[in-house]
């Protein structure tokens, strides 16, 4: 039984509980809490993106989409907390004070805007958009205002999202924008990962070295700076388990490189095409790059248009790369999306949230559960929390997590070849059982003898005498994750 369908039988077990007994059974807000609780179960993982003013938030929203439905300007709509979900159709609406909901008429100018001229935004509670985009189908992304904006209430929108009073988790997973590594940032994810992680500890949180390629100040080698900042953002938070991989990420470049156009490919093909001295002469600045007696082969309003979209590391690297040989724009694009950091980012959401969004939502679920039984007690109270507790403190799927993030940046006695299966045995690269065991399509009766084999192999390593105490931990976890395999088959008996 999956961590989802337990949930569901407790869920089921609680509902009948409020219904018999006659103080709960005219309380809607009891059974409404409990539908809620039962359609977060179904729905998609919801991953929030968070962090200061001007961390490149929404540009990383439009980065993993896609597309640019997020208004990246000083709006309105970017004080708003902001909620993007799969629909089939195009659809802004606007959850205001009192429950009054509202359609947006969406504005296309470059990319998306919200028409909020007809609303007052202090009442607006939240914006709910509906697009048909295929990132978003598995998950519902929220945007969130700046932590540190100038403007209480701004920053409040944020903190009652992912720090809710009632310590009821809004959100399964929260993807955090780093600038700096600083007090207030720390203070705040140690309570973001208290809320999503309960006792466990911090689950479900990972950081970003955004704007990564300002970093280097837009220099070639930006992103290899960005790299050791987030090992360094890393390594400090490892000592408070706050935060489980931070992953440097140029949003800007990201979301051009998925929304490349030809006029702009056949634009850097002129720029690559310069002499050498006088193009690094010509992009020396920014300010010298667009200036109006440019030598370049490109007017000053085509320049312009692509500092805004590809900032300067993005120029200098496309033209560095299609220097390189590259020659058409869906290999560019590809070259530009990796470079970027965005598929590395999108390996550890997938890795850490979606492959384990059924374990994720279930926490969340059962957090919630737990919260609602002891702030409103019932007679089975006791029995509902006694089946609840052993699930969430259950956590080794959530060690595989933490392992998965911190085996980036610890240092083991293990081999390659020992890390590359331990890596695999604990779900990084996949969590179904022919991933976890390395096993090809031809080879899955294997499974029973190559989960066995496992268990034996990482139970002798976890003994070895010269381990660390965090290798013996990692091997640790593999036998545990082995046998869970070693049961499973055997059950299918």
């Amino acid at each position: 039984m999956s961590a989802g369908d337990q949930v569901r039988a407790i869920l089921a077990g609680v509902v009948r509980a409020y219904q018999a007994e006659p103080a709960y059974r005219q309380r809607a807000d009891v059974h409404n809490e409990l539908d809620r609780i039962g359609r977060r179960l179904n729905q998609p993982l919801r991953i929030a993106l968070a962090g200061t003013l001007k961390a490149g938030k929404s540009t990383l929203v439009n980065a993993l989409v896609g597309e640019d439905i997020a208004p990246t300007d000083a709006t309105e709509a970017t004080r708003i907390v902001t909620w993007f979900r799969y629909g089939p159709t195009p659809r802004v609406t606007a959850n205001e004070r009192g429950g009054r909901r509202r359609n947006v008429p969406i504005v296309r100018e470059g990319g998306l805007t919200f028409d909020l001229a007809d609303l007052d935004a202090a009442e607006v509670v939240d914006l709910d958009v509906e697009w048909p985009a295929g990132a978003l189908v598995d998950a519902t992304i929220i945007d969130t205002p700046g932590t540190s904006s100038l403007s209480p209430d701004v920053s409040e929108r944020s903190l009652r999202l992912l720090v809710p009073d009632d310590g009821v988790p809004r959100v399964d997973a929260v993807v955090f924008l780093l600038r700096t590594l600083n007090a207030a940032d720390i203070a705040l994810l140690k309570q973001i990962g208290m809320l999503v992680g309960g006792a466990t500890g911090a689950l479900g949180v990972i950081g970003v070295a955004s704007r990564a390629d300002e970093i280097g100040a837009g220099r070639i080698d930006a992103m290899l700076s960005a790299d050791e900042v987030a090992t360094r953002f890393t390594t400090e938070m490892d000592k408070t388990g706050i935060c489980q991989a931070v992953v440097p990420v140029s949003g800007l470049l990201a979301l051009t490189a998925r929304t490349l156009r030809h006029d702009e490919f056949a634009a850097l093909r002129k720029l690559a095409d310069v002499d050498p001295a006088e193009l690094a002469k010509a992009m020396l600045s920014a300010d010298r790059f667009v200036r109006d007696d440019s030598p370049l082969p490109l007017d000053a309003a085509t320049r312009r248009a692509l500092l805004d979209r590809f900032g300067m590391f993005g120029i200098r690297i496309s033209v560095v790369v299609l220097q390189a040989g590259v020659t058409d724009s869906v290999a560019l694009a590809d070259e530009l999306l990796e470079r970027s950091g965005l598929v590395a980012l999108r390996e550890v959401i997938d890795q850490q949230f979606a492959q384990r969004s059924d374990a994720l939502k279930a926490h969340t679920a059962l957090l919630s559960l737990r919260r609602m039984v002891t702030a409103n007690p019932l007679s089975a109270s006791a029995q509902i929390v006694a089946d609840i507790d052993p699930l969430l403190a259950d956590t080794h799927a959530f060690e595989e997590l933490r392992l998965l993030s911190q085996l980036r940046s610890r240092a083991t006695t293990l081999t390659d070849d020992e890390m590359v299966s331990l890596r695999r045995i604990i779900g990084g690269a996949g969590t179904d059982a022919a991933s976890r065991l390395g096993l090809g399509p031809d080879s899955a009766d294997d499974g029973p003898r190559a989960a066995f084999a496992a268990t034996q192999r990482w139970r002798r390593r976890a003994d070895h005498p010269l381990n660390d105490p965090f290798t013996t931990r990692a091997c640790r976890a593999a036998v545990r994750s082995a046998e869970a395999l070693v049961a499973m088959y055997s059950s299918r008996r």
